[in-house]
């Protein structure tokens, strides 16, 4: 189903599918496993951390796990993003399972964050 939107045609359940494809593609590079919730969750806290910056720099120094990761952090911007959108023109977009998982991972840190 395409979406008209002010910035054209959008098709965000195909792009959100794309986009967990992606995430699923790196998680097996980095040997995540989706369902240890404090796996993920420590994968979440450095997505939203000062450790992300540490991880940006090592990935351009050419540290492969690091790269990786700092894609996967960027595919999370984008689907949020995604989502955010699709929730503007009226349209509500769902990831699949390890979007699920790694979102609901974001928000409990971010909750945490902003209750410190």
């Amino acid at each position: 189903m395409r979406k008209e939107s002010m910035s054209g045609f959008e098709n965000y359940p195909a792009e959100a599918k794309a986009l967990e494809q992606k995430i699923v593609r790196l998680g097996i590079a980095l040997g995540i496993d989706w369902s240890d919730q404090v796996q993920v969750r420590a994968l979440a806290r450095e997505a939203i951390s000062a450790e992300h910056d540490r991880t940006l720099t090592a990935a351009s120094h050419g540290d492969r796990a690091a790269l990786a990761k700092a894609e996967l952090f960027g595919l999370a911007a984008l689907m949020l993003k995604t989502m955010e959108e699709s929730a503007h023109e009226g349209f509500l977009t769902h990831g699949g399972p390890v979007w699920k998982t790694f979102g609901r991972a974001l928000w409990a840190e971010y909750a945490t964050r902003r209750q410190d």
